[in-house]
């Protein structure tokens, strides 16, 4: 028994032993070294098995085998087992904290754009020399933030260019000549470059207006946002005035209006607004030039302008008649001024297609119905009809205009057209002067409506003899009555639109070609009324009628003008229900055949571009296409497209298919002057033709154009990031703040190792194992 107890006193002096080194090594005191016990089963299960093997020392030999030496080096080789078998239950893992520490970078970005030249600082100094002036005042700050501490410095334009100026002060440009401010490319270029480094602050000097072209003009708001996500901070130190002081005298034209497409003998209207910074109360000339001859500009309108204060915007309107077809330049013009710095905003050009041959229509209406809406989209869809339109309530003489005598003036227009318009809406002289434009060449169309024909009380009107029907004086639907069923036909069943016998053949019936004509029209939905014809003058022509034989459409010609009577007014009915092409057909062809332009044989080839004015790099985006003489796309036809640059080199132009027409870009416009696009198309292999248009890439002063600091963009850019706006002259007290905040980084790694699945720890329980069964064995136990 004494043996017994002797034994236990050991092992419990072992096992304190063995709490205690736990204990020590989990001290706090040993910050960077800790251990950590992940036992098997829990700490339970090991406590368990631990007593069980302990209780087993006490069945050692027989004391009357082995002496009590024997007896004790047995006890203590079994306990060292039995605390390696519990240490590996244990599974004790040392663990090691290391921590690195990171150095904090400075970026400090310099403006060196040509804006930075404007003389607007204190002192007259140029923004340029005030920012120098204030980074050489910070310099020893700069200087004084240590080793920790990395002070990355960039100028920036377009692009941003590391420098090194803190120790070497000749890397200073010279000056600032950057064609651009990227402020948004370059903040994002730097955190690119910068990518991995705790950033303590971004320090962007700069005038804060971004002036830059595609694709360097991102956001500055994209990388303010990074910079806040990234927890950064921007310092924005803001140079110059939202008014440089040597652009306050300056006569700069803006907003060009002109249309891109003219007919011959048709006004051209040419506009702009000229503002006055300076020349306050001088007559300032303004000019209109238009290209006689390739290379030659000559002056055909001008007007004087004079401001009466300061930062006055003047309307410029000036007129010109285009008496020869073709593609013009045009050109407003302002003579630079003394004193003037900038003088690339005193002109602006253009491009003007002049056409030959376009046809003039003026369409009066008298009813807000969805036909005028769907008859004028198709009509605009064709470049060579130019439709002028009037709207006109019989019943109110205000909406008539003052001119209407001098539009039915022979040669005013080529087609006219009046729907739904009650003839007391007119005077008898104004409808006399329309009868002889009819008689001398004009076409004439009177469309169907409550209020049209011998309903619209034109019995009693010149026009009763140009239209082809007949019409009766006692025929009048008056105003607020209910829709005379004797002048209308009935709505249900509602009269369906067909070429008569004649009509198969006519030009203006034509939406499919042979056989396939018929089945085109029987496509068409119905219309949803119709006026109700009394009978048709000798020698009209019925070229369409209802199922039941009602004329619908009837021509003839009156004098040299060509005239219809067309007693529908929905064919918006056919576009709605997907008939678009039929329905642009039907009325591209029947102006065509009321302006004897019916017989032509030549397709047409066309270009059509967005603007005729771009900026530098701007996408070029433009549409091309070729259509038969009766107006329809040549699906089939083959495209190449290329683009002449001011130098007369050539260069490509993409084309990719959008429907029936071809789409094309063109993306290298950068240097400023006249590019010519030229499309050629082809069909089966023979030549469709070739169409060149002219656009113009104006010369652009980016920086110096408007050179006025924005300092409200910069305050927006800092608050973004929880940063602030910091004055020139504080920059030195910017960098103190900077040095005073700065915590470096402490990055902490921990080290794990295992003390209980080591060669060692395996070989010391073998060892122990066969020392324990050597010994039984020397001594007889076994």
């Amino acid at each position: 028994m004494e043996e017994a107890f002797r034994a236990r006193l050991l092992v419990i002096h072992h096992s304190s032993i063995i709490i205690h080194i736990i204990h020590h090594f989990s001290l706090p005191s040993l910050r960077m070294l800790r251990l950590i016990l992940t036992p098997v089963g829990g700490y339970l299960l090991v406590a368990m098995l631990a007593a069980a093997l302990l209780a087993l020392l006490a069945l050692g030999p027989a004391s009357s085998r082995a002496s009590p030496r024997r007896r004790r080096a047995l006890v203590g080789v079994r306990l060292a087992i039995i605390l390696l078998v519990v240490m590996a239950m244990l599974r004790p893992t040392l663990v090691r904290t290391t921590v690195t520490r990171k150095p904090a970078t400075i970026v400090i970005l310099a403006d060196v754009s040509r804006s930075m030249q404007v003389a607007d600082a204190i002192g007259n100094k140029t923004r340029w020399e005030s920012l120098r002036a204030s980074f050489e005042d910070a310099l020893p700050a700069i200087k004084n933030f240590g080793d920790g501490v990395e002070v990355k410095l960039y100028t920036f334009d377009a692009e941003a260019h590391p420098i090194d100026v803190i120790d070497s002060p000749s890397q200073w440009p010279p000056r600032p000549d950057g064609d651009q401010t990227a402020i948004g490319w370059v903040l994002e270029d730097v955190l690119r470059r910068e990518a991995g480094k705790r950033l303590a602050g971004v320090v962007l000097m700069t005038d804060g207006a971004q002036r830059a072209l595609p694709a360097k003009d991102l956001s500055p708001h994209t990388p303010a946002r990074r910079l806040a996500d990234l927890g950064y901070r921007l310092y924005a130190v803001p140079f110059g005035q939202a008014r440089g002081l040597d652009q306050t005298r300056d006569v700069a034209l803006s907003d060009l209006r002109a249309t891109q497409v003219v007919f011959v003998k048709n006004q051209l209207d040419v506009g702009a607004v000229a503002q006055f910074d300076g020349f306050v109360g001088q007559d300032v000339l303004v000019q209109l030039l238009v290209e006689a001859a390739p290379g030659k500009m000559q002056v055909v309108d001008s007007a004087r302008l004079r401001a009466k204060q300061n930062g006055d915007r003047l309307p410029v309107d000036l007129k010109y008649v285009p008496d020869v077809a073709g593609e013009m330049k045009i050109t407003l013009k302002v003579e630079p001024r003394t004193g003037e710095l900038i003088t690339t905003n005193n002109e602006l050009s253009t491009f003007v297609t002049v056409l030959d041959g376009g046809l003039r229509v003026l369409y009066l209406n008298g009813a807000l119905l969805p036909e005028q809406k769907w008859l004028r989209r198709s009509l605009d869809a064709s470049p060579d009809i130019d439709v002028d339109y009037l709207y006109i309530d019989a019943r109110k003489p205000e909406t008539r205009p003052t001119n209407l005598a001098e539009r039915f003036q022979p040669g005013k227009y080529d087609v006219y057209i009046i729907g739904d318009l009650d003839a007391t809406a007119f005077t008898e002289p104004e409808l006399e002067a329309l009868r002889k434009a009819v008689e001398r060449g004009a076409g004439f169309i009177m469309l169907g409506g409550i209020h049209s024909f011998g309903a619209g009380r034109y019995a009693l009107t010149p026009l009763a003899d140009v239209l082809p029907i007949e019409l009766d004086r006692i025929e009048r639907q008056n105003f607020g009555e209910a829709v005379r069923s004797d002048l209308h036909l009935p709505s249900q069943p509602r009269p369906k639109m067909r070429p008569t016998r004649i009509g198969q053949s006519h030009s203006l019936m034509q939406l499919a070609a042979g056989a396939q004509n018929q089945a085109a029209w029987d496509t068409l939905p119905a219309l949803e009324g119709a006026n109700r014809f009394t009978r048709a003058k000798p020698g009209a022509t019925v070229l369409a009628e209802t199922a039941d034989a009602k004329s619908l459409l009837v021509a003839q010609e009156f004098g040299r003008g060509r005239v219809l009577a067309f007693a529908g007014d929905s064919t918006w009915r056919w576009y709605m229900a997907g008939h678009e092409a039929a329905h642009k057909r039907f009325w591209r062809q029947t102006v065509l055949w009321l302006a004897r332009k019916d017989q032509s044989t030549d397709n047409t080839l066309w270009i059509k571009l967005d603007e005729r004015r771009y900026s530098p790099g701007t996408r070029v985006e433009f549409a091309t296409g070729a259509r038969n003489p009766q107006g329809e796309p040549i699906a089939d036809a083959t495209f190449e497209a290329e683009v002449i640059r001011p130098d007369g080199s050539r260069a490509p132009a993409r084309l990719h298919h959008e429907g029936d027409e071809m789409a094309g870009v063109f993306l290298d416009a950068v240097a400023p002057g006249d590019y010519t696009l030229v499309v050629k198309a082809t069909r089966g292999g023979a030549a469709l033709g070739t169409a060149q248009a002219r656009f113009l890439v104006f010369q652009q002063d980016l920086e110096l154009d408007n050179p006025a600091a924005d300092r409200g963009a910069l305050e927006t850019l800092a608050s973004m990031t929880e940063g602030r706006t910091v004055a020139p002259e504080q920059l030195s007290e910017l960098f103190a703040m900077l040095k005073a905040q700065l915590q470096e980084l402490e990055v902490q790694t921990l080290v794990k190792q295992t003390l209980w699945d080591t060669w060692p720890f395996f070989l010391l329980l073998v060892a122990l194992l066969s020392l324990e069964w050597w010994l039984r064995k020397r001594w007889g136990l076994v």
